[in-house]
């Protein structure tokens, strides 16, 4: 009889235990990879970036951006949702360059790039400035971090080409999670106008920054939630969590890519951009910021910024 009872309390604490871990993955998978619930505020804090100190740039920056032309295009992806993105066309109207700036978790693509559309734009760049799938004005209830965004930039070079000619030349920008998926197209066969892309912070994978989130910042397991989020995702979303890694896509490169990162990113840890960095088979080029936090890099060191961009650019356009 004692050991029925112990057996029937060892069973009822073991569901206890389950239902606590599938209520845990169910929790950290809504709040985190579904649209509605991934929350701009909570991902800033997150970062650990002081975003106020730059705020007076943004509206200068800001301002400027939006006074010249600009208009909303979309397209529709592979799998059927409605794409949304703001065009600006050169100012230089004989200029054949593009940039296609993709943004990070929980931003879009106007909002997040109005500070660089200031050196691109003044340097006769066109811009396409896409809301990946799930942000913005893009249709989609499930986040792709990269993994579906980086078939979604295909799409958006296609629509490029054919809005600017045959003979454009591309650069793929992307920050954080905007960094991951124009690391992960790094892998696919891009065509030939794409001559180059940029990655500011950039992570190899969903599992790989989110397992770090958890161990680093919050002090907790990645299980049950992320095995748990990977099963519900593939399912939900029609990927894995660790099924597209761009550090294994840098590895099929075959176009030249800058790395930026910020030595203080405590979110996706500097390491990070390292690691990408030894894995990239491509022509390549690094630049670490230091003292820059999360997404920083560019308002930490302007000048170092800028001119990374600008050799880069005259060796690859």
């Amino acid at each position: 009889m004692k050991a029925k009872k112990v057996f029937k309390r060892l069973a009822a604490a073991a569901g206890i235990v389950a239902a606590a871990g599938i209520g845990e993955t169910v929790y950290f998978y809504n709040r985190t990879m579904k649209r509605g619930h991934a929350d701009t505020e909570r991902t800033t804090k997150m970062s650990g970036t002081d975003w106020e100190q730059y705020f007076p740039l943004m509206e200068e920056r800001k301002e400027y951006a939006l006074a010249q032309e600009h208009r909303d295009v979309y397209i529709t992806s592979y799998d059927g949702l409605k794409l949304h993105a703001t065009y600006f066309p050169a100012i230089k109207k004989d200029s054949n360059k593009l940039v296609i700036c993709f943004h990070g978790y929980t931003g879009e693509g106007l909002s997040n790039h109005m500070a660089i559309a200031d050196y691109f734009l003044k340097r006769g760049y066109a811009m396409l400035l896409p809301d990946a799938r799930a942000h913005g004005e893009s249709e989609g209830e499930y986040i792709g971090f990269g993994c579906l965004d980086r078939k979604d930039a295909l799409e958006w070079i296609d629509w490029a080409v054919e809005e600017c000619g045959e003979d454009v030349k591309i650069m793929l920008y992307g920050t954080s999670m905007g960094g991951a998926t124009v690391l992960m197209a790094s892998g696919l066969e891009l065509p030939d106008n794409v001559k180059g892309i940029v990655s500011d912070c950039g992570f190899t994978s969903p599992k790989e920054v989110f397992t770090h989130v958890l161990n680093d910042m919050y002090h907790l397991p990645a299980f049950p939630a992320i095995p748990g989020a990977d099963l519900i995702n593939k399912r939900l979303a029609g990927y894995g969590m660790d099924e597209c890694n761009a550090k294994i896509e840098v590895q099929k490169a075959k176009v030249p890519i800058l790395f930026i990162h910020g030595s203080a990113d405590t979110f996706v840890p500097c390491s990070m951009c390292q690691e990408l960095y030894d894995n990239c088979a491509s022509p390549k080029r690094i630049l670490i910021v230091e003292g820059a936090a999360h997404a920083e890099s560019y308002y930490k060191d302007m000048e170092a910024y800028e001119k990374a961009l600008t050799e880069f650019a005259e060796e690859i356009m």
